[in-house]
């Protein structure tokens, strides 16, 4: 999945500004740091999920690009005070974050920015975001979505 991701966003994420709820190992944060993004936020209430990310990035050599937060998701978007252009989110399943948060983003991301979800059922849009880009492994439905109308679905 994480190769299809970047597939779909480009291999280069060099000037751009990500978000990572739920950050768990942080794998497509450290991911989009190494691609170039400027800026980095890996967000998680675990204390030792935190924890473990200060050790990766600190291992990584991440440096200042990758900052890292503990806090709540929802509490966490509702203070941030900065846009971002990428949101990976990839929350608990069956405990229905993506419908409480999706509708919260216009207020995070930049107006072009993008949205790459992983749900467990199919997402044709929640509140201004469409899907535009969707695929499949095993249980996990995996998501590219942004603000207007879907342009094509894969």
């Amino acid at each position: 999945m994480r190769e299809t991701l970047f597939n779909w966003l480009g291999q280069d994420l060099s000037g751009l500004s990500c978000l990572d709820l739920f950050a768990g190992s942080g794998a497509l944060g450290f991911e989009a740091a190494s691609r170039g993004a400027t800026r980095v936020v890996l967000v998680d209430r675990s204390p030792k999920v935190v924890a473990a990310l200060a050790d990766n990035a600190s291992r990584l050599g991440a440096g200042k690009r990758v900052e890292i937060v503990r806090s709540d998701a929802v509490r966490f978007i509702s203070t941030v005070g900065f846009r971002f252009d990428v949101l990976f989110l990839d929350p608990p399943f069956h405990q229905g974050w993506i419908d409480r948060l999706l509708p919260l983003m216009t207020d995070v991301l930049v107006e072009d920015g993008v949205i790459y979800a992983e749900a467990e059922t199919v997402l044709e849009s929640c509140g201004a975001w469409q899907t535009v880009r969707q695929g499949r492994t095993g249980r996990v439905f995996y998501h590219l979505m942004r603000r207007g109308e879907a342009d094509g679905a894969e």
